[in-house]
């Protein structure tokens, strides 16, 4: 259970000074400052040249680059089908060389987050921990934790020290993170909860995925008429897979996530209307199109992908809904790989309809 906002005094170690936590800040005694806690997602940073590496806990270092898929037009991100499906929380992640965090450390006012939810403000609790080699505290899993100092910034080895990110930090499941910023030889991932996988990283890149718009094609185009069926097709080429890679430096840790077109579902915007197939499921052809494009003369035939209207709009458009379902797969480092709940997209479109009125005679 992660603490609620407290406030408690402790030592930065055995005779050093006393420091202020907070949910947010930890600030040296011997150093002029505001102890109230910054507001969540705030960034902290330190000499102004090292912004890449005091960057906030909210930012990840994870390179997204896309592989394949369109690349123009209106596009957005897709939705999962599965409501309790989230991406991680938080993960760990290498942030300072051992060179880095000595200049971080010894410049300026130092001040920076040592854990998601934790910043020390003031050269003297950096230098004091991983300089000199005194002990820190910190909340971790909601127990008061240890950790052992280090010998001049670990300086001359090779390796990265490694800090918490978190996507949102109102998340209360996001302070599983909170080890203080510690130290792991290069090539080797750390052994802790929360180290980042291949699979953190092919979740991180389902968030990215940029589908294009879903705007179908239509016959009649401008305007349907009551009982008459309106054809909806997309042709062959418009939807593509789209993949996107995740890559995480310094780790060797790298996913492809996919995102595949398996079907496009029709919403008509009214309950006076019915939908082709009734499900309104229209499922992608094997040569990547979806339903059959209107031709002349099948304009009282039933398509097999299409809506009909039931009543006229008056002055208001009915907004026809078209979603497109995506089916998302995953690759990653060491042959790791599996499914991804499937994901949507949707957009809307007017429909005026009009009904046709004979006369008898």
């Amino acid at each position: 259970m992660a603490p609620s906002r407290w406030t408690m005094r402790l030592g930065a170690a055995a005779g050093a000074a006393a420091v202020l936590w907070t949910a947010g800040v930890a600030h040296a005694n011997d150093l002029p400052g505001n102890t109230t806690p910054p507001a969540a997602g705030s960034s902290p940073s330190g000499n102004a040249n090292d912004q890449e590496v005091s960057a906030s806990v909210t930012s990840s270092r994870i390179k997204v680059t896309q592989k394949s898929g369109p690349t123009g037009g209106n596009s957005g991100t897709i939705s999962s089908t599965d409501a309790t499906w989230e991406p991680p929380p938080c993960w760990y992640e290498p942030v300072y060389t051992p060179e880095q965090l000595k200049k971080f450390s010894e410049t300026g006012v130092a001040l920076g987050h040592v854990s998601p939810h934790a910043s020390w403000g003031g050269q003297s609790l950096w230098k004091g921990h991983y300089r000199d080699g005194k002990d820190a505290f910190n909340y971790e899993d909601g127990s008061l934790i240890t950790r052992k100092g280090y010998d001049n910034y670990n300086l001359g080895k090779d390796g990265y020290f490694w800090r918490g990110v978190a996507r949102d930090l109102e998340d209360q499941d996001s302070y599983g993170c909170e080890r203080v910023m510690f130290w792991q030889d290069a090539g080797e991932v750390p052994d802790v909860p929360n180290a980042p996988t291949a699979e953190t990283l092919a979740d991180y890149a389902y968030d990215k995925v940029k589908v294009p718009d879903t705007k179908v094609e239509l016959k009649p185009q401008a305007k349907s008429t009551v009982n008459l069926p309106t054809w909806v097709w997309l042709d062959k080429g418009t939807f593509q897979d789209v993949k996107v890679r995740a890559e995480l430096p310094n780790t060797g840790l790298w996913a492809e996530t996919t995102a595949k077109p398996i079907a496009l579902h029709l919403e008509p915007g009214t309950d006076d209307a019915e939908t082709f197939p009734a499900s309104g499921d229209c499922q992608i052809n094997d040569d990547g199109s979806i339903g059959t494009p209107y031709t002349k003369g099948n304009a009282e035939k039933t398509p097999p992908c299409g809506v009909r209207y039931l009543r006229a709009t008056n002055g208001t458009p009915y907004q026809l809904s078209a979603s497109v379902t995506w089916q998302i797969t995953w690759q990653g480092s060491g042959g790791t790989g599996g499914n991804l709940p499937d994901g949507t997209f949707e957009t809307t479109q007017d429909m005026k309809v009009q009904e046709i009125q004979s006369i008898n005679r």
